[in-house]
């Protein structure tokens, strides 16, 4: 499972996590930064960069679905926009590779994994390390919101299975082509120059 947490201008983040059913384990993580001057000279860097880190991770990893963040509607008009930009690269590299893309809300996401839907930063980081039976505290605050979306996800598909419940209307779901199974290691890296934290 791969799970995306867009951003209007900070880092993109990303976790790779596995389920065998019983246990989850992380696989990677990490997050896209473009330096500010980057930003500046070309409005469309920011899209490449995380377009294409996120196929380098599908082509790896092969992913069986991605969980995506969805658009945050508190927001101001020009940073949901951006938001939105972001997100829409994020659905094409699902698209393009055939992966089932599902959209959960930030309130969703932290009910879920947290308990309550308006956990901070570190509430989210603290529980996602204890749920991934991580060592370290997930180090950005966007990859560690990365993998919350994508435990959001199994937490739900679990749900279903267990009870044949239906997902809530809060999540939806959108199916751009056949799924494919997670497996694999390795390196992604970007050829552009922007920084990628990543961790394993």
């Amino acid at each position: 499972m791969l799970g995306v947490d867009p951003a209007s201008s900070g880092p993109t983040g990303y976790g790779i996590i596995e389920s065998d059913g019983k246990g989850c384990r992380v696989l990677r993580y990490g997050a896209v930064q473009v330096a500010a001057k980057r930003r500046q000279n070309s409005a469309g860097v920011v899209l490449r960069e995380v377009h294409e880190l996120l196929c380098a991770l599908i082509e790896e990893f092969k992913p069986q679905a991605m969980a995506v963040e969805s658009v945050f509607t508190a927001l101001n008009m020009r940073t949901a926009l951006k938001l939105a930009e972001v997100r829409g690269v994020v659905l094409l590299a699902a698209e393009q590779h055939g992966v089932e893309v599902r959209s959960y809300s930030p309130r969703e996401v932290k009910s879920r994994v947290a308990g309550y839907g308006h956990a901070d930063k570190r509430q989210m980081q603290l529980m996602v390390r204890a749920q991934l039976g991580m060592k370290e505290l997930p180090e950005p605050s966007d990859a560690a919101d990365a993998l919350a979306v994508a435990l959001c996800d199994l937490q739900a598909e679990q749900m279903e299975k267990r009870f044949g419940l239906r997902r809530e209307n809060e999540s939806a779901t959108v199916k751009v082509g056949s799924r494919k199974q997670a497996n694999g290691a390795g390196h992604a890296t970007s050829p552009h120059g922007a920084r990628i934290q990543q961790n394993r």
